[in-house]
């Protein structure tokens, strides 16, 4: 197990956090989201309460192919954190080779993914990151599904260990899929059935119902021979769909009714027809009143939930309707209910019940992942840097230094 925020000694020491920073930005650049930001100020407090002398923070954000853009820079997170924290926020222009005032106490770093080497995990790269701190903390669960130098590598080069999101988002996911409390279900959703696949089959053992919606559904149907009409699906894996129903047996439940119409535009005519009568020149939208009937009365019965993807096409509100009940039905519930990807959490956010929810994740392609009971680099590093202070104590806490 790594270690945690608990088992370090972070007085009079300088601190490097990797935190997600990752914000939507609108179409004017400011920021239309800050819960990621948010989410990252408790581990940024206990590190100051327990007298840190500097916290560098680390993040990327959005997707610089390893150059500067200024659209990118991290200023704006800098602001937003210091307004939110109420405490000056001092931004740097560069990641590494930089001369840090030592008269500041938190110190946003540049975006880390101007630098072809993030990516790359480069072992030089992540020691130039290490030389700047005594201790480094990863905070960014989101990110913890890639092999880049600020969330793996870097652990070879510093006394490690999880902040408190990190902590938090290991905790609740994997108390989901390891010691549930039952009835356990769990509705899957999305457009492509290819990402779902892993968490569909992780999941088949260990979860009571799997509850399908959204566009993935139709690659079930079309695997089992019915007419879907113009909806998506996706014919590199119709023998993987007739697989997962095999193995499935009765704990696949698939939608009885779905929403179709000539187009996927607000306005347009739609109905609700039957899974055997999709006709040819329409597609389906939307789980049906049916289906969506039938998932609430699950929702009611069942101790822990996990949502994972949208179940119709959300971006367009007469095509929601099926997710919108089913978020409200979960917020309303008194079970464990956990919500994870990005569609998912950002479809609650709209809605406003983020806070009904036991435990939304921050990490979109790390959650699914995490669901899908695949290993993540960053947490097997964090590990193992674990393991490493434990045979070598000596050792921990000069590791850069040597």
């Amino acid at each position: 197990m790594f270690k945690t925020l608990k088992d370090m000694d972070f007085k009079g020491k300088k601190v490097l956090v990797r935190v997600d920073f990752n914000t939507p930005l609108d179409k004017e650049g400011n920021i239309s989201d800050d819960s990621r930001i948010k989410a990252a100020v408790p581990t940024i407090d206990y590190i100051l309460a327990q007298g840190a002398k500097q916290i560098l923070l680390l993040t990327h954000l959005g997707r610089p192919a390893g150059e500067t853009e200024d659209n990118l820079k991290t200023d704006i997170l800098a602001v937003r954190l210091g307004r939110i924290m109420k405490k000056p926020v001092f931004k740097v222009n560069d990641c590494i080779d930089i001369a840090l005032p030592e008269q500041e106490r938190i110190i946003m770093l540049e975006n880390v993914r101007f630098r072809k080497a993030e990516k790359e995990d480069s072992d030089n790269f992540a020691q130039a990151l290490a030389r700047q701190a005594d201790i480094y903390v990863n905070d960014a669960f989101g990110t913890c599904h890639r092999r880049h130098a600020s969330v793996h590598a870097i652990t070879k080069f510093l006394p490690s260990c999880a902040g408190l999101l990190l902590e938090k988002e290991v905790s609740e996911l994997g108390k989901a899929i390891k010691n549930p409390e039952r009835p356990f279900i769990v509705i899957i959703g999305g457009a492509k059935l290819e990402t779902k696949i892993p968490v569909i089959e992780n999941m088949l053992d260990k979860a009571d119902k799997l509850l399908v919606g959204g566009g993935m559904v139709f690659t079930f149907f079309k695997a089992q021979g019915f007419e879907i009409g113009r909806s998506i699906a996706d014919q590199a894996e119709f023998k993987t769909a007739k697989k997962i129903m095999d193995n499935a047996g009765d704990r696949l439940f698939l939608p009885t009714d779905i929403v179709v119409s000539p187009q996927a535009e607000k306005g347009a005519p739609s109905r609700v027809v039957g899974i055997t009568g999709i006709p040819e020149d329409m597609m389906g939208l939307d789980i049906g009143p049916e289906t969506t009937a039938f998932f609430i009365k699950e929702i009611k019965k069942a101790k822990t939930i996990v949502w994972n993807g949208t179940l119709g096409m959300n971006e367009i509100e007469d095509f929601a309707k099926g997710s919108r009940a089913i978020a409200k039905a979960l917020a309303s519930s008194p079970a464990e209910t956990i919500i994870g990807g990005g569609d998912t959490v950002g479809f609650v956010k709209q809605l406003k019940l983020e806070k009904k929810m036991s435990h939304v994740s921050t990490g979109g392609g790390a959650s699914l992942e995490f669901l899908g009971g695949r290993a993540l680099p960053a947490l097997e590093a964090l590990e193992e840097a674990g393991e490493r202070a434990k045979q070598r104590p000596d050792k921990a806490k000069s590791l850069e230094k040597d």
